[in-house]
């Protein structure tokens, strides 16, 4: 049976993207994706992930003629589709260029075009389309619980094959997505941009994230992650710590938010600088200590105050700056929603490329990761990206005032050193476990075989977060 194209009505799902909605199209006729993408000229080659392998987030953009033949095809209106497609009117030099009159179109990625790009959910797809196929769509990362159905959205930019996370055994996922609304609201009232706020926020939790692996005070994030992996995790442990991340850490992301608009919060960080006598932040302050206990977590507070040079921190000084009025001209050193570039968490996506590159890498470990458990290979990489992340911070620490630039040089290379100490012990910990010789450990650690010893007996009890 011969089918033609634009008998069927196939009606644009909100914010997805054309590439998807083509898809779609194809499905209904019951032709390929590339069988009905030949209806246009097009003038590149689509986006692909390293390895091989179409994206999932590739997104189309189409000249005026392009357009017009894609409202045929799904039998809608050209304006309906201009209101539920971010891509459309979008054009590049690569379409322009081409002949009058001729459907043109150019890939690109979805990201590059309008934001995050994630899976829809199949089942509302079901309901709303009558096809249970799959849909991309942007959303940014502050609306991806799908209520109805309990599932989380994946990032659709990864080379990875979930497109959600099953978030029925985890409600408080779902409950702080109802919860994020009321902030929202607060952030306009505020006169602050939402996604500001929340991408500060996750910024802050993302960096515990890290740290978390040796908090041993935390508990809720680890049944979580089980959960959200289908019970246990297992021995791929650090994957699902990149795949289950946002999930997993969203109703403290809404809490830090909600605690960081609140102006009792603000002042609880001014009172901990000493107002107008000023002093160095305190480990034991009355900010980072009820924001612990806001995000459900008494014990976390001076292990928060700690994070010397990242995005907490940072929101800190901005406040304080400003109600001393020593901020000096405007600009993002007064702006406590300001968000360095090297305080944005890695993306989902990067993260799994870095993990693909290490795990492939010739003569990598493959012994050592068969040896070595998940969690422990994991908490040895926590702590070196963190030393690294503090030494990194020093660059830009050696201006401004002689004590301000000292504080901050002493804080951060102390807090290095610590983290490159735990990450040696943990590393020989982790090689002795896996049956190296004591003697041999000691040589590469350039340390004596009795301290060493002394030092992996002593080192369980002495990891940040475990209770006394």
């Amino acid at each position: 049976m011969t089918h033609h194209p634009g008998l069927l009505r196939i009606a644009p799902l909100p914010m997805e993207t054309t590439s998807s909605l083509i898809c779609r199209i194809a499905s209904r006729y019951g032709l390929e994706a590339k069988a009905l993408r030949s209806y246009w000229q097009w003038r590149n080659y689509p986006p692909g992930h390293d390895g091989g392998g179409a994206r999932a987030d590739a997104e189309v953009l189409l000249n005026a003629a392009g357009r017009q033949l894609l409202a045929v095809l799904c039998g809608v209106e050209e304006d309906v589709l201009a209101r539920a497609l971010p891509s459309w009117g979008q054009e590049d030099s690569k379409l322009s260029a081409g002949k009058n009159g001729v459907p043109a179109a150019a890939w690109r990625t979805g990201g590059t075009v309008a934001g995050p790009v994630a899976f829809g959910c199949r089942l509302c797809a079901v309901r709303r389309t009558g096809t249970a196929v799959r849909v991309v769509r942007y959303a940014p990362r502050w609306e991806r619980v799908c209520v109805r159905h309990r599932r989380w959205l994946l990032d659709a930019d990864a080379d990875q094959p979930l497109e959600h996370l099953d978030l029925r055994r985890v409600p408080e996922v779902t409950a702080a997505q109802r919860r994020w609304a009321s902030v929202a609201r607060r952030a306009a009232r505020a006169g602050v941009e939402p996604e500001r706020v929340f991408a500060l926020a996750q910024a802050v939790v993302a960096r515990w994230w890290k740290q978390a692996l040796h908090w041993e005070c935390e508990t809720i994030w680890p049944r979580r992650l089980h959960q959200v992996a289908g019970g246990d995790a297992g021995d791929d442990l650090e994957r699902w710590r990149i795949v289950g991340r946002d999930a997993v850490t969203f109703p403290e992301v809404v809490a830090v938010a909600d605690a960081l608009l609140d102006p009792a919060m603000a002042e609880l960080a001014w009172t901990d600088s000493g107002a107008g006598r000023p002093r160095p932040l305190p480990a034991d302050g009355a900010f980072c200590r009820r924001l612990g206990e806001r995000v459900g977590r008494g014990w976390l507070g001076p292990l928060a105050a700690t994070g010397y040079g990242g995005p907490l921190t940072s929101w800190m000084g901005a406040v304080i700056r400003l109600r001393r009025g020593a901020g000096g001209p405007p600009g993002y050193g007064n702006d406590p929603w300001w968000l360095r570039q090297e305080h944005q968490p890695a993306s989902m996506a990067a993260q799994l490329r870095v993990l693909s590159k290490e795990c492939s890498a010739p003569g990598s470990g493959t012994t050592w990761r068969s040896a070595v458990p998940a969690e422990q290979r994991a908490l040895i990489t926590s702590l070196v990206n963190d030393a690294e992340e503090q030494l990194t911070q020093l660059r830009g620490a050696q201006y401004g005032k002689t004590a301000d630039a000292a504080q901050q040089l002493l804080g951060n290379l102390g807090h290095a050193a610590t983290l490159i100490e735990q990450a040696v012990q943990e590393t020989a910990a982790a090689a002795l476990g896996a049956g190296m010789a004591l003697e041999d450990l000691a040589r590469w650690a350039r340390l004596p075989a009795d301290v060493l010893a002394e030092a992996l007996a002593d080192h369980h009890n002495e990891r940040p977060g475990k209770e006394r």
